[in-house]
């Protein structure tokens, strides 16, 4: 995008953009503290603040005093009720719908199998189903919907609203996802991939709230990847930014689907743990393992899930596994901290449940360690508080972001 002037009207949006951030984000604050944290002068930021007191989508929470003693200040929140988005995660395997309201809390979440089919217009009429029946549950009118936020399996092309062939859906091949949803729903679908939404879902009411710098990790079907710079989401130039499960970790590994060997996908998504763990209960000794019984008796049932479930409890293969996995992120955080100089680093998605402190353990060990600049300032790991609805109440946060949050490109495009 080539850099262009603006006009008035469009600093006053991006103003207004500015201050509402501030309040999402402090869950209190004055007038005068948004003053001093923006650089907007007191009568500017106060003339926004009637306006969005007017519209209702923020209300006063009585006064607060000052450390120095000085007349009280009147607290500024956002008014959760004042609008809703519905977010709607769309993995390989399971639809995942939500509708969280103006600070991004969920109201309802509902899952459904994603059907087995390679037709997309038999997957848009259930995500469409989907969207219903949680719009009903919530009881949330219409008129509050502010859209839907879909995240959905990249690469994702933004201009024109399709998935262009991701890997693990055979046969999509530029769909018009974003046009189809929204005339299933008859509501307004903001597209991103499922990564993305996820950072931003982070930003908006987890564990980057407030974070000027941070990278994310998606665990799901695959491996996927965010990015927050300066507060805002950063796309790159094709708009598929974030790609970190296509990092090549060992370049003698074996060949991922995208043409590179060895990337972080093909050896720690489900999939490629599953199968280490049968290798390795195949060939150890009896009685080394909980898991060695359930495998004689079905290999099958040693799933994903029964995995995670027996690291965290400790089990020596399962554990071994999930460590080396662990590692291989580890190396891709350090090369992440070197090449982007992030603040913090969140791990997330349903791909880690319950084994998540392990990899938050090998990671931050690798960021004490490895990275150039530690000697200055560590840089921070943790796990996202959303948890298994990351990408789904992400998918409502791309709403709510692009609805509220202050966009650079739109202040600077024509």
């Amino acid at each position: 995008m080539r850099q262009a002037g603006t006009n008035l009207p469009k600093v006053g949006r991006y103003n207004q953009a500015v201050v509402l951030d501030q309040i999402q984000l402090a869950d209190g604050i004055s007038r005068v503290e948004i003053a001093e944290l923006t650089g907007l002068t007191p009568q500017t930021v106060s003339g926004i603040v009637r306006r969005l007191l007017d519209e209702g989508i923020v209300r006063e929470d009585g006064a607060s005093r000052v450390s120095s003693g000085g007349k009280p200040r009147t607290t500024l929140r956002l008014n959760a009720e004042a609008g809703s988005a519905v977010g709607l995660h769309f993995d390989p395997i399971e639809l995942t719908c939500s509708v969280v309201d103006l600070v991004g809390r969920p109201l309802v979440v509902r899952k459904r199998p994603t059907p087995p089919s390679n037709d997309p217009s038999r997957v848009v009429t259930a995500m469409a189903e989907l969207v219903a029946d949680v719009l009903d549950e919530a009881a949330v009118p219409r008129e509050k919907v502010l859209g839907l936020g879909l995240a959905a399996p990249g690469p994702i092309d933004q201009e024109h609203g399709t998935i262009v062939t991701p890997p693990q859906l055979a046969h999509w091949t530029r769909v018009p996802l974003k046009r189809m949803l929204s005339d299933a729903t008859g509501l307004p679908v903001t597209l991103d991939n499922d990564a993305t939404a996820a950072a931003v879902g982070e930003r908006w009411s987890g564990a980057g709230k407030g974070v000027a710098n941070f990278a994310y990790f998606f665990f799901g079907t695959g491996i996927g990847g965010g990015l927050i710079l300066n507060h805002q989401v950063y796309r790159g130039g094709s708009l598929n930014a974030g790609e970190f499960g296509h990092s090549s970790v060992l370049p003698d590994g074996p060949e991922c689907y995208c043409g590179n060997r060895g990337c972080l996908e093909r050896l720690v998504n489900p999939s490629a743990i599953v199968a280490e763990v049968h290798r390795r209960l195949s060939a150890r000794p009896r009685g080394e393992s909980e898991l060695t019984q359930a495998f004689d008796r079905d290999p099958a049932s040693v799933d994903h899930a029964s995995i995670r479930l027996a690291a965290a409890a400790g089990d020596p293969v399962a554990a071994a596994v999930v460590d080396e996995a662990a590692e291989h992120v580890a190396s891709v955080a350090v090369s992440i901290a070197n090449f982007i100089d992030v603040d913090l680093i969140v791990l997330g998605g349903h791909g880690i449940q319950h084994v998540e402190s392990r990899y938050v353990d090998v990671v931050a060990s690798a960021l004490e360690t490895r990275p150039l600049s530690r000697g200055i300032r560590v840089v921070e790991v943790t796990a996202s508080p959303l948890g298994t609805d990351a990408a789904v109440v992400g998918g409502a946060a791309l709403v709510l972001h692009s609805t509220y949050s202050p966009q650079l490109s739109a202040l600077l495009a024509d």
